[in-house]
């Protein structure tokens, strides 16, 4: 069973209807925490809340609809939070998208959209989120990938957006140490969840572009959404106290 790191705290998790982000609101739930879970798709994320509430210890689990990429609907959000449990303890940026292609066919609106999402989203949510977490000196994570380190071709829109969240992370880090904030980002790559469902690797790829896909696929399997929301929790929590503007790899192994 987990440890109860998070009890009475609050946060904030987007992309919580699926993968990653629906194993991150299920543990820190099940770790204590008041939970806001976030997404764009209602049913799956009330299925995803009904489960994270049937193992919370102790906390609530709320979910709320929001596309990440709305500046409105962020800064409601955070509203939401406060207005519900009076702080924010941690913010979980997990929202994200992919969409797979050869790089000179991706048109414009592909790649804006992605940006849009993965590092637009995770700005608009860090903004509106960070008074609250320096009056609570607490702690971000956000989601970023192994495609920040290591070229994965036929995600130009994907692996760009994940590197500024990189930096961002980063960045956050530095400016906000001495507010007692902690900002710190994961990097998993070769694991189970709804996101890499939807990569599709052009039809003819030579022999030499197959060494390219297989050179990303780990060697002990794909792991599973848990194996990153236990990293999570563990982030949001004080034994990572002095872990901070950190990218940790979850990716079994791939690119040791």
């Amino acid at each position: 069973m987990p440890l109860e790191r998070l009890t009475d705290r609050v946060v904030i998790v987007t992309g919580a209807a699926s993968g990653i982000g629906r194993a991150t609101a299920t543990r820190v739930a099940a770790e204590g925490a008041n939970v806001l879970a976030c997404d764009v798709t209602p049913d799956l994320l009330a299925e995803a809340v009904e489960e994270a509430n049937k193992t919370a210890a102790g906390g609530e689990v709320v979910g709320r609809v929001v596309d990440v990429s709305d500046e409105q609907q962020t800064a409601d959000a955070i509203a939401d939070a406060v207005g519900r449990w009076g702080r924010i303890d941690g913010l979980a940026n997990i929202a994200g998208i992919l969409r797979s292609g050869r790089t000179h066919e991706t048109d414009l609106a592909t790649w804006n959209r992605i940006l849009a999402v993965n590092a637009t989203g995770t700005f608009l949510m860090c903004r509106a989120a960070l008074p609250h977490l320096v009056a609570s000196r607490g702690s971000i994570v956000n989601a970023s990938s192994t495609s920040t380190y290591f070229g994965h071709p036929w995600m130009a829109a994907y692996a760009a957006s994940k590197g500024a969240i990189h930096s961002f992370t980063q960045t956050l880090a530095v400016e906000y140490c001495k507010d007692g904030v902690r900002v710190n980002a994961i990097a998993p790559g070769s694991v189970h969840s709804g996101i890499t469902s939807t990569v599709q690797f052009p039809d003819d790829l030579t022999k030499e572009e197959g060494k390219l896909v297989r050179r990303i696929m780990s060697p002990t399997g794909f792991g599973n959404p848990e194996d990153v929301a236990g990293v999570v929790a563990m982030l949001l929590s004080d034994d990572a106290r002095h872990i901070t503007g950190e990218t940790i790899r979850i990716d079994g192994g791939t690119h040791a």
